[in-house]
């Protein structure tokens, strides 16, 4: 039932997006996804651009505007993204913290999507996910989160009140 009810958002949501720039909720989602081949954990954070950049000017730098064409601010917005990530995203494989690399970004229509990677992960049986991005900003803010590994996948819903979820893969 839960996943049915995370995929009507998910559809939701994308749906939104490819109409309008000005919307009424607040969510992200980030896929999470298990390479074996690589030995890797790949992850997508999908944000608002508009909700991001509210963050961005509030915390850092008031004349940020991100989807900016000047290399040099560009370098600087990726900076505040990754320290910013780093202090609301979180995950833990089989117990133990976990730091992530970001990688970049890129801007899909009024979507950010920012890549992180971990790697020289051999396995893991569970994953812990804490996001508290923009939950300080926006009340509302629901973080979609979904793990895939192997032919499973498992999804959590994330909110200011419940920020953090543990998926087993043992089972």
């Amino acid at each position: 039932m839960q996943i049915k009810k995370i995929t009507g958002l998910v559809i939701l949501l994308f749906i939104m997006s490819s109409y309008t720039t000005v919307h009424k909720f607040y969510v992200s989602v980030t896929q999470i996804d298990y390479n074996e081949s690589k030995k890797s954990v790949e992850i997508i954070s999908r944000i608002f651009i508009d909700d991001f950049e509210k963050l961005l000017k509030e915390r850092y730098d008031e004349s940020i505007e991100l989807m900016n064409k000047d290399e040099e601010k560009e370098k600087n917005i990726d900076y505040y993204i990754n320290v910013y990530l780093a202090q609301k995203l979180k995950i833990e494989i089989n117990g133990k913290p976990i730091k992530y690399t970001f990688l970049g970004k890129q801007y899909d229509n009024d979507i950010m999507l920012c890549y992180l990677e971990i790697e020289g992960i051999n396995s893991f049986n569970e994953i812990v996910v804490e996001n508290k991005v923009l939950m300080e900003v926006f009340e509302e803010q629901q973080n979609i989160i979904h793990v895939k590994k192997g032919k499973t996948r498992k999804s959590l819903i994330l909110e200011r009140e419940n920020d953090k979820g543990l998926l087993n893969f043992s089972k």
